[in-house]
């Protein structure tokens, strides 16, 4: 897998663009500035855009490629992002640190991804938030974008299982128009997820 995104990170081209994700940045930019966490985060096209309006971004990616591109373009925006080389499943961040994560386009394996989502929500701070964007099933009808295998599709049940401990803010199954560098482009059906972690008062 990280050779797949290594061979598709070294085109010169950003193959998902250099704006961010318009999910991600609407929800962002209504949150008090903090400690952002970005998993798999490719490109780097949604921590340079969270860096130039004032967040701490922290952000990984197993592929190596990836990462280059986004460091370069931290530079040629004159930000500063902390980017790492980690795996989904081996990355390990302090309980409670972070006031923000965010998952855009990110699909896992069934056998992974509640166990993933278990670990970040851990990562994050009583009050932080969790913006998620990712591709429904329906979207392997479409050539816009995202895994060709249903598998690695999301349905509606699995995120609200997954985020049960939760509160959720907005949570929407809707068709967007994506333009997103060349390998998101065109109509696609997807989930969108804004959820907050409860302050426990005792």
């Amino acid at each position: 897998m990280k050779e797949h995104w290594d061979e598709r990170y070294a085109a010169e081209e950003y193959i998902y663009g250099t704006h961010p994700n318009a999910w991600f940045a609407e929800k962002l930019s209504g949150i008090n500035k903090g400690k952002l966490l970005l998993p798999a985060e490719g490109e780097g096209r949604n921590a340079v855009f969270a860096a130039s309006i004032g967040w701490d971004v922290s952000a990984f990616d197993q592929s190596e490629e990836g990462r280059k591109k986004a460091l370069k373009l931290a530079t040629e925006n004159s930000v500063a992002i902390n980017y790492t080389i980690a795996d989904l499943t081996t990355f390990n961040c302090p309980d409670t640190s972070f006031d923000a994560i965010a998952l855009i386009f990110v699909h896992m394996p069934v056998e992974i991804r509640q166990l993933v989502h278990q670990n970040l929500i851990k990562c994050l701070k009583p009050g932080g938030y969790l913006i998620l964007e990712a591709f429904t099933k329906k979207q392997i009808q479409n050539s816009s974008g995202g895994p060709k295998t249903e598998l690695l599709l999301y349905e509606r049940d699995y995120l609200l299982h997954d985020f049960s401990e939760l509160e959720i803010i907005d949570f929407d199954e809707t068709t967007t128009v994506l333009n997103e560098g060349p390998l998101h482009q065109g109509e696609a059906f997807v989930l969108r997820l804004y959820a907050r972690k409860p302050i426990i008062n005792f």
